[in-house]
């Protein structure tokens, strides 16, 4: 896989131990420009450094998805600047374990924003560039929880976000093909050390969940990083509207 003179754009990724770290490292090293995005201001510079450091090329800016003024701005300047965004990996999420009959209406609106609202206005976004420019790959992170309706971590409303992304990235699939735009998702199972749980799973739950993963571990943020970097290669140019499931074969289609 060949990234030289791509441009990379990776939300939710200012965690040092994340999957949009691991994702950036990916491209990185392999030729890619690589835009980390989060609220998490100071955790994107801090990778985007050890990228820089490591012979590749990044920089980190700080973006909340959910403001749309915000993305039209930062996208607008990250297009002045580099004249194009090849990939867009909408990797930011939350995740909280709340049973139904206790999640609030704020709750709701927190996980469907960020894992759903925020993705569907920064893809708008970008992909207006990429249809001038008549490429582009964009790659959004679901969850096996939405394939299945919960069963490893968040509740109804996370299942809920995560099954509304495969329907809008299907739908995008559809729309952006004839511009020579791809659009796929892959949905992980539980991936440990990332903190989209917010710190809420317990040890005792995580070997709970591990003893229905036929490979009996959760996964790691390389096992799905890899999977987007190829999703977003040239070698994966004929590949759209596809759910690539990473989950040790917890849920098997």
């Amino acid at each position: 896989m060949d990234f030289t003179n791509k441009i990379a754009l990776i939300t939710g990724a200012g965690s040092e131990k994340g999957i949009g770290k691991a994702t950036a490292l990916q491209l990185s090293r392999r030729g890619a420009v690589v835009i980390l995005a989060d609220v998490n201001e100071e955790g994107t510079h801090q990778i985007a450094e050890e990228i820089v450091n490591d012979g590749g090329k990044a920089e980190g800016i700080k973006l909340d998805v959910t403001d749309k003024d915000e993305i039209d701005e930062k996208v607008t300047a990250l297009i002045d600047k580099y004249k194009k965004i090849d990939i867009l990996v909408n990797n930011a999420g939350i995740s909280r374990p709340t049973r139904v009959l206790d999640i609030s209406q704020e709750e709701w609106e927190m996980v469907f924003n960020i894992n759903m609202k925020g993705l569907f206005l920064l893809t708008q976004a970008v992909l207006v560039q990429m249809k001038e420019n008549q490429y582009g790959r964009v790659i959004n992170l679901s969850s096996v929880s939405g394939k299945r309706g919960g069963g490893i971590f968040g509740g109804s409303h996370y299942s809920a976000a995560k099954a509304a992304v495969t329907g809008f990235t299907k739908a995008i699939a559809r729309e952006m093909a004839e511009f020579n735009i791809t659009c796929n998702t892959v949905a992980p199972g539980l991936v440990g050390g990332t903190n989209i749980t917010g710190g809420l799973l317990t040890e005792e739950a995580e070997q709970k969940i591990i003893q229905d993963i036929p490979l009996k571990r959760v996964g790691n943020v390389e096992d799905i990083a890899y999977s987007i970097a190829f999703l977003a290669s040239e070698g994966a140019g004929y590949i759209t509207g596809e759910e690539l499931d990473i989950n040790g074969g917890s849920h098997i289609d």
